[in-house]
């Protein structure tokens, strides 16, 4: 992940004097042109590294063919269970959302989730977004036998993935969730 990160960044900076001679024969503010090119870059910088998973503890276990998800009101954010349920999904592992101890049958294993939230003012912005900030999950058996769980915790460095999308938090904490590997 961090190879491919370090070769898109290798590759943009080779383009960037590319940019700067291509946009005075094209635009005739060649300097803005440079600009914006450099904001871009700055903005996959920024957005494009980094969430990690951490603290994984994980049991070998045959991957569910389906998971049952214990509702929380927690994080108060619109698109978390989505990004959750479709990072499962990617796993191909359908998955269904119930209120907190419901007797579900046929739910053999439970995904259990606490995470918080925080408003902050993104680089470059004058506004504070509200954005996942601690994420934990926790993979179980229908007897509540812990298989694996795995966390997001918001870096403090502008390359961390702070400022990344809930699903790309998400994402790597689920693989480690399922595989025990953390990317």
């Amino acid at each position: 992940m961090a190879a491919l990160h370090l070769l898109r960044l290798a590759a943009l900076a080779g383009v960037l004097p590319l940019l700067a001679t291509a946009c005075s024969v094209i635009s005739p503010a060649p300097t803005w042109e440079l600009v914006k090119a450099a904001g871009s870059a700055a903005n996959l910088a920024l957005v494009g590294r980094g969430a990690r998973a951490s603290n994984t503890v994980y049991t070998p276990h045959a991957l569910p063919a389906q998971v049952c998800i214990e509702y929380s009101p927690q994080p108060p954010l619109a698109d978390w269970l989505p990004a959750l349920q479709i990072e499962l999904k990617r796993h191909a592992i359908d998955s269904r959302v119930f209120p907190p101890a419901t007797p579900v049958d046929g739910c053999t294993h439970w995904l259990r989730y606490a995470a918080t939230t925080d408003w902050e003012i993104p680089p470059m912005e004058s506004r504070p977004v509200h954005q996942l900030t601690h994420a934990r999950l926790s993979l179980q058996r229908a007897d509540g036998r812990v298989l694996s769980t795995s966390e997001y915790v918001a870096g403090s460095g502008l390359l961390s993935g702070k400022w990344g999308s809930t699903r790309d938090k998400l994402a790597p904490v689920v693989t480690a969730l399922l595989t025990g590997v953390e990317e």
